[in-house]
């Protein structure tokens, strides 16, 4: 059994780890989402660490349920803005409104994902095989259900994610080929989707939040680990 998780970069497009019966397979890099996933053959499920689902009004419920979970790593699941946000050209039209519809702005930061959050969401919108993670759910359930004490990006970070993926079966090997040269945080993330992904195959993920809500296409909005 094939699965692929998936990890955005900011200079290299998508950087993908695949996994065969829960083993460390192969990685895959691309600018292309879509011809990454092609790339990856025959897999029975896809992980991307990219928010998919949205709403039309407020806050997504997945993310208020993913921070109260993560402690000090909440800071790493950004509220996501509803739907009509994201149809805007350009920032100041964006943060406007997102100020509409959930009384909030809209950072910089996030608008930063708009490209590759459109990107992410035209292919999951096709792709019935695709499911939202996030890493730090991931990483978090890995734990023992116990959010992280060190940031992905700190060196006693990076060691803490590689070793619970290696106790979780997913050894990353110190030569990854395509991989080789993407940022280790990147890596590790696509590592932890590719282990979701894998849990979402058997059955066995679990999902915040519980009751998940309707996005405008049909699916559901919810982040999966």
């Amino acid at each position: 059994m094939d699965v692929l998780g998936i990890d955005a970069c900011a200079k290299q497009g998508w950087v993908g780890i695949r996994l065969t019966d829960g083993v460390y397979a192969t990685s895959l890099v691309d600018g292309s989402l879509g011809t990454l996933i092609d790339r990856a053959g025959a897999v029975v499920t896809i992980a991307v660490d990219m928010p998919l689902g949205l709403v039309d009004q407020g806050w997504r419920a997945a993310d208020r349920a993913a921070r109260a979970l993560l402690g000090p790593r909440r800071s790493s699941v950004f509220p996501i803005a509803p739907r009509p946000v994201w149809q805007e050209p350009d920032y100041p039209a964006a943060a406007s409104r997102c100020q509409v519809l959930t009384g909030s702005g809209l950072s910089r930061q996030a608008w930063a994902l708009a490209p590759k959050l459109s990107e992410a969401r035209a292919c999951w919108l096709a792709d019935e095989r695709i499911h939202e993670v996030h890493p730090e759910m991931s990483f978090y359930a890995m734990a023992g259900r116990a959010p992280l004490a060190y940031a992905k990006k700190t060196w006693r970070g990076q060691h803490l994610r590689r070793a619970l993926l290696a106790g979780a079966g997913v050894v990353l090997p110190d030569e990854l080929g395509e991989a080789d040269r993407i940022p280790a945080d990147d890596v590790l993330d696509a590592g932890a989707a590719a282990w979701s992904a894998h849990r979402i195959a058997l059955g066995i993920a679990e999902r915040v939040p519980e009751v998940p809500e309707p996005d405008a296409e049909g699916r559901l909005v919810e982040i999966r680990y």
